[in-house]
C-alpha cells in the first residue's frame, strides 16, 4: 500500500485527472489538501471541497496545511482537527517550528523545502516532535523543474535527516498540482535513498510511515470526542486468518504441556512423599504392637 498524502486541490477536473494518474501509477490512499493561512483565518472555518470524481480503488483522505507566520495567533486547531482527516502545520520560523514540535495539536509539520530555510534544524526540536509521535514531510513537485528549487531541497532534506539520525518519521508526498509532477512509488524511494535515506526508510517514507501517521491522525480526530473507533491497519483478511491459525497452535500445544506437568506434579506428591525419622518410629512400634496382640 502506497501513499501520497499532500494533493493540493485547485479545481474538480484538474484534482480528478490527477487522482486518477495516481492511482495507476500504483497509489492506493492520497489526501487531498487545502492551504490556509494562520494569520487571516475567517470566522467560519471552510470545510473540506467535496472531493472529485476518483477510481473506487483509491481511498482519498481530506487534509488542511495550515501556515504558520505568527506564534501569538489562536489557530483553532481543535475545530481544524474535527474537519479534516489530516492536520498538517507548515511553520516559516524557528521560533513557529520549536511551537509546532513541543507543544501544538497537529499530526503533521511539512516546511517548504523548495525554499532556503531561514533557520537550522536542530535534533532537541525535531526529537521532541518525534517523541509525540509526529511526523516530517518532504514535497518533491516542485523540484522537478526547477533547478534551484531542487538544491534547496536536497540541501534540506538532508539537514532533516540528520536531524532526525537517520530519517526517523520522515513520509515523502508529492505537492503535485499537476499529474505530470507526480512519480511512481519506487522513483519516490529511490530519490530518497538520494537524500540520505537508507532503502527500508525510503520505502518506509511512502508506505509503512504514512499508514502510522493515517491511522493517529484518525484517533487523534475523535479522541476529543470520546469516541474510539476500530481503525483499518492495512492486513489484508489472510494474513489475519494466518495469525489466528498459528496462536491457536501455539495455545494447543501449551495446554498439552501445561496438562503433563500437572501429571506428574500430583503422582509426586501422592505416592513419592517421604516420612521423617519420627514418622518412621511410630509406624514401627504400632507394628510390633500389633504383632504382639495378634500372638
Amino acid at each position: 500500500m502506497y501513499y501520497d498524502l499532500n494533493i493540493p486541490y485547485t479545481n474538480d477536473r484538474d484534482t480528478s485527472r490527477t487522482l486518477s494518474f495516481l492511482s495507476s501509477l500504483g497509489y492506493s490512499t492520497v489526501a487531498v489538501s487545502t492551504i490556509l493561512n494562520g494569520s487571516k483565518l475567517p470566522s467560519q472555518l471552510p470545510s473540506p471541497p467535496a472531493l472529485p470524481t476518483h477510481p473506487s480503488s483509491l481511498k482519498v483522505l481530506t487534509r488542511c496545511t495550515l501556515v504558520l507566520d505568527n506564534p501569538s495567533q489562536n489557530h483553532r486547531l481543535a475545530a481544524l482537527s474535527s474537519l479534516y482527516s489530516i492536520l498538517a502545520l507548515r511553520p516559516t520560523s524557528e521560533k513557529l517550528l520549536l511551537q509546532a514540535c513541543t507543544s501544538l495539536d497537529c499530526d503533521l509539520i511539512s516546511l517548504d523545502f523548495s525554499q532556503r530555510l531561514p533557520f537550522q534544524l536542530k535534533f532537541k526540536t525535531v526529537g521532541a516532535a518525534l517523541l509525540r509521535g509526529l511526523s516530517f514531510e518532504i514535497c518533491y513537485s516542485a523540484a522537478v523543474t526547477d533547478l534551484q528549487a531542487r538544491r534547496n531541497l536536497i540541501q534540506n532534506a538532508a539537514s532533516l535527516v540528520r536531524a532526525t539520525r537517520g530519517g526517523r518519521g520522515i513520509i515523502v508526498s508529492s505537492e503535485a498540482r499537476q499529474a505530470l509532477a507526480l512519480r511512481a512509488p519506487n522513483d519516490v524511494s529511490n530519490l530518497a535513498v538520494l537524500w540520505g535515506l537508507s532503502p527500508d526508510k525510503a520505502k518506509d517514507a511512502v508506505s509503512g510511515r504514512c499508514r502510522v501517521l493515517v491511522r493517529q491522525a484518525e484517533m487523534r480526530r475523535h479522541s476529543f470526542k470520546g469516541v474510539v473507533e476500530v481503525v483499518d491497519d492495512g492486513v489484508t483478511e489472510e494474513e489475519k486468518l494466518e495469525r489466528k491459525r498459528k496462536a491457536a497452535e501455539q495455545g494447543g500445544g501449551a495446554g498439552k504441556k501445561g496438562k503433563q506437568g500437572g501429571g506428574g506434579n500430583g503422582a509426586q506428591a501422592g505416592g513419592g512423599q517421604k516420612l521423617s525419622k519420627k514418622e518412621r518410629r511410630a509406624q514401627a512400634a504400632a507394628a510390633k504392637a500389633e504383632k504382639a496382640t495378634a500372638s
